[in-house]
């Protein structure tokens, strides 16, 4: 049986999490579709999948996130999921020096996988363990000033910052939308309108035709 939250929004917005393995994606994913934490560490085979109905300034929105593998043995397989995306999280362990240091590698990749339109937000995970630090935050904000797109530390495990990663990036997409920015028509964006902005458009259409039936008909009275 189908969800109703998956036919009832206004745009669905697809998103991506990329970047080393280990460094907390698919607990980033479950924390915040799921409200769950895995505490066992399991590699992610090709990718996994969430989704969740978060509501933005009085409509809905539909975040599809998928999880990619930091395997590079399955690299090949995770770069057709880079098309088609809204939004990328570029995530590394604040405890690995190493997968911070590896971020621009996935930038340079999302970029030349993804439209020029994708919305790139960089992720501290792990920021519960910051007695085991080798990232400081003034790196991790630094590194995303240059590259020109939000930062955020998180942690997975007790929620720190996840719902603000997502909801914030969806309201700044929305605010993309607003301002004409995607050529929704097409699938690049990574965006699609749902039903519930169909029927609303539709609404006001009949509201538009019903009004000017009106109008005409006050004037022919008016006339005679």
């Amino acid at each position: 049986m189908v969800s109703p939250d998956a036919e009832n929004f206004d745009y669905l917005f697809k998103y991506i999490i990329i970047g080393d393995a280990s460094v907390g994606k698919s607990n980033l994913l479950l924390r915040f579709a799921y409200g769950e934490f895995r505490e066992e560490y399991q590699v992610t085979i090709g990718v996994e999948f969430g989704a969740k109905n978060v509501k933005i300034r009085g409509q809905t929105y539909r975040i599809q996130i998928w999880d990619t593998t930091g395997q590079e043995n399955y690299r090949s397989i995770t770069r057709n999921y880079y098309k088609n995306s809204a939004c990328a999280l570029l995530v590394y362990d604040i405890t690995k020096r190493e997968s911070f240091t590896n971020i621009k590698t996935w930038v340079d990749e999302c970029k030349n996988q993804t439209a020029k339109t994708i919305f790139l937000v960089l992720v501290g995970n792990k920021s519960d363990l910051k007695n085991q630090r080798e990232v400081s935050f003034e790196e991790g904000q630094e590194l995303a000033d240059k590259l020109g797109i939000p930062f955020y530390e998180s942690s997975a495990k007790t929620g720190e910052n996840v719902e603000q990663i997502f909801n914030k990036s969806a309201d700044e997409i929305a605010k993309k939308i607003d301002q004409n920015y995607y050529e929704l028509d097409s699938e690049d964006c990574g965006i699609k309108v749902g039903k519930n902005k169909r029927n609303k458009e539709a609404q006001k259409k009949e509201e538009v035709k019903l009004d000017d039936k009106t109008q005409k008909k006050r004037k022919c009275c008016n006339s005679k």
